[in-house]
């Protein structure tokens, strides 16, 4: 896959993401424009208020951890890590169980957390945990995130996108994540790997 190709399935995963919550919006706004009875009124502006926090946390996510994150050399604390993770998931079936000292981290290495972590949610079609563990040693960078759950399971091809493997059917706009952060941990030489247990999968770097 070239430079081109992976920006572009890159930028049509963004909107991808944000599609489903921005339509909700726009649909429980148009309720509300049309709508006068009270009780459909207020599940409208239900809808409307969690879909655009939804989208808000998503994109949120997405500037770090898919984009530049600020300047070259740029450091990111991994408190405002564990806020942008725990915002994407929150309101859906996985819960995060953040357990890393506060601390900063050059933002390669905060970014390849917060792609894994995503790597690790997806893992878990039916719900669980996620666990992310970081060493607490100043200036030695590496994790480990463990999502466990009923059904916990290695996606399609996941796994050869984080070897740098193309898949059979070629890389679309959700399988470009996994290349990302293939290249993140290439880059940093962190030594990722992934390995399916009995109710979980296990996710490692450093």
């Amino acid at each position: 896959m070239n430079d081109l190709e992976f920006s572009s399935y890159l930028v049509s995963r963004v909107c991808h993401d944000l599609v489903g919550p921005l339509g909700a919006v726009v649909n429980g706004l148009e309720v509300l424009e049309d709508e006068r009875d009270h009780a459909m009124r207020a599940d409208a502006l239900k809808i409307v208020t969690s879909s655009a926090a939804q989208a808000l946390a998503r994109l949120q996510f997405m500037r770090i951890a898919f984009g530049a994150a600020g300047s070259a050399g740029a450091e990111l604390d991994l408190g405002e890590v564990n806020r942008l993770v725990g915002g994407l998931l929150s309101g859906g079936k996985v819960a995060m169980h953040w357990e890393a000292p506060s601390t900063n981290w050059p933002k390669d290495w905060a970014k390849l957390v917060m792609n894994v972590a995503l790597i690790a949610a997806d893992c878990l079609p039916r719900g669980g945990t996620l666990r992310i563990e970081t060493g607490s040693d100043a200036g030695v960078y590496g994790f480990k995130i463990v999502a466990a759950g009923q059904g916990a399971r290695i996606v399609g091809g996941i796994e050869r996108a984080l070897r740098g493997e193309t898949a059979e059917e070629g890389y679309d706009a959700r399988g470009v994540q996994p290349y990302l952060t293939y290249r993140l941990a290439k880059k940093l030489n962190a030594g990722l790997t992934m390995t399916a247990h009995e109710g979980c999968v296990e996710l490692v770097a450093g």
